[in-house]
């Protein structure tokens, strides 16, 4: 449950470390969703469908590019904008594609990033069901997680990564020094596009086997709050994503429980990651320090 967390969160940590506020991750998860399914239910391919959602999460990261870079336009305004045309245009081409109410066809098992499976754990009395929590999943599951160090490592340690973290703080310093600011971030906002369309194929073609209508459920929101929790930093972030991918789960296995004879209701044990993300940005949101620049059009003086 935490992998399109951590992926989405990834994404908003490149795109906010150069100064671009990114509102639009869950509407970029939202229609990579949708179209990982559509493309994999049409070709009968999960990788196709994972080539098509990332392309259309560029897209619309471009789109918000351009307005927020280019246009110098308002980044919040623009990222909700991408949300409301993400989960309008989904449930609008579902239902005129594949005329299920918004929904796509069932994927078939070639359709899906399935979990690696290895029986041979099954011999093994205790420490298998332990082996089996770290190597059954799908790859996109192990995608996510490499891409945490890798993350932390290239915005630390790399010339491209200081200069982006340089933007996001003092845009007028690196334009003086030659380095392009809208070129630097551009390429924060195609990683996110990047990473975004890969959260969505996993929603639809790994952790479910469909597209529902707004099957993201909030995630690119809790991505975000885990971002601002994490003070816009790579492992802390990893931490909240878990976090918030435990209380999901939780609420999953937990439905119809009941305590001394009272049924705990469904609606109190779904609403316990969206409670947690009002209490953490409600306890910490005034103690995290943001880029600078962040959410500032940058105008170049003359």
């Amino acid at each position: 449950m935490s992998v399109p967390l951590i992926l989405a969160c990834m994404a908003g940590l490149w795109s906010e470390r150069s100064g671009i506020v990114d509102i639009g991750l869950e509407g970029k998860m939202l229609i990579a969703a949708f179209v990982a399914a559509s493309a994999s239910a049409v070709f009968g391919s999960a990788w196709i469908g994972l080539f098509c959602a990332i392309l259309a999460s560029l897209a619309f990261a471009l789109v918000h590019g351009y307005a927020s870079i280019n246009q110098r336009g308002n980044q919040v305004v623009s990222g909700v904008a991408i949300n409301m045309l993400a989960a309008g245009l989904a449930v609008v081409l579902g239902n005129e594609w594949f005329k299920e109410g918004g929904r796509t066809p069932a994927l078939p098992p070639d359709g899906r990033f399935l979990p690696f499976q290895f029986p041979a754990l099954d011999t093994l009395p205790v420490i298998g069901p332990l082996v089996r929590i770290f190597f059954e999943h799908s790859i996109l599951a192990y995608v996510a997680f490499l891409l945490v160090p890798l993350t932390a490592w290239a915005l630390a340690r790399t010339r491209f990564g200081l200069r982006l973290r340089a933007v996001g703080e003092n845009p007028h310093a690196v334009d003086t020094a030659g380095i392009s600011v809208a070129a630097l971030r551009y390429r924060a906002v195609i990683i996110a596009g990047v990473l975004c369309g890969i959260a969505g194929a996993y929603i639809s073609t790994s952790l479910s086997s469909s597209f529902v209508r707004d099957m993201t459920a909030g995630g690119g929101f809790m991505a975000l709050a885990a971002l601002i929790f994490a003070n816009w930093r790579a492992w802390p972030a990893l931490g909240a994503c878990l976090l918030f991918g435990f209380l999901q789960a939780v609420g999953n296995f937990a439905q119809g429980a009941s305590v001394g004879g009272f049924q705990i209701p469904v609606q109190f044990i779904n609403m316990l990651p969206y409670v947690l993300t009002v209490v953490l940005l409600a306890g910490f949101i005034g103690k995290s320090v943001p880029p600078k620049a962040s959410g500032l059009p940058y105008t170049k003086d003359r």
